[in-house]
């Protein structure tokens, strides 16, 4: 008798494609809503107005207006945290962190090009963060539960206690304030698109070039003794 093929996994259900629906319609409602009015001006009944829903609703998805804010940075984080985990074993820890980065980037303009949110959106919300002080606390303490996060990954990959030796903790929070001024970099200043640091690229390119020259001084500027 000949072996039955398995079935295909099932994907998700109707009533989670319209529930991802209606959260993906909530997050970019608030991203224009924030970009256009400002953080501190936009109110959560006129978030949930742009998607004709009730506050309620928003409520169902969000535990406040930060939670929202955050949503698209706070995505695009949990998946490179996806992609670090599923690098080869023998990549150095560093490189690891380089290639699920670069990775991330490139797989996010590829969703924004399905619909998705893309390169720019998240960048534009580096800049909002940046410019409003209750998001940047938040986000400051979303970066240090992905520190925390990557740092386990960083562990396990190279068995260690990471609790007993500091070096994955260390290379997470050196590797995370290298991309946060890579983004800040990119999107502002000398770092735009047109900008010298961004090599006149736009898109994921672009920012994966800054990415790149960031990591690449962080041996330079820990061990030279000068920088001139």
């Amino acid at each position: 008798m000949g072996q039955t093929s398995p079935a295909p996994a099932a994907g998700p259900g109707l009533r989670e494609r319209k529930k991802q629906r209606t959260r993906d319609a909530l997050v970019d409602a608030a991203h224009r809503l924030f970009l256009s009015h400002g953080y501190e001006r936009t109110t959560v009944d006129e978030i949930a107005a742009a998607v004709d829903v009730s506050q309620r609703t928003f409520f169902r998805y969000f535990a406040n207006k930060e939670e929202a804010a955050l949503a698209v940075l706070a995505d695009s984080e949990d998946y490179f945290i996806e992609r670090l985990a599923e690098r080869p074993a023998g990549e150095p820890p560093l490189q690891a962190l380089r290639m699920a980065v670069c990775a991330s980037w490139r797989d996010l303009s590829a969703a924004h090009h399905q619909g998705g949110r893309g390169v720019t959106a998240a960048l534009e919300l580096v800049q909002l963060i940046e410019n409003t002080p209750t998001l940047l606390a938040a986000q400051l303490r979303r970066s240090a539960e992905q520190e925390r996060r990557v740092a386990g990954i960083l562990a396990e990959r190279e068995g260690l206690d990471v609790a007993a030796d500091p070096r994955p903790r260390l290379l997470a929070a050196l590797f995370g304030a290298a991309v946060r001024s890579a983004h800040l970099a990119w999107s502002t200043g000398p770092g735009a698109p047109d900008g010298p640091e961004g090599a006149g690229q736009d898109g994921p390119e672009g920012i994966i070039t800054v990415i790149e020259r960031h990591l690449d001084q962080l041996g330079p500027a820990l061990v030279d003794g000068h920088w001139n």
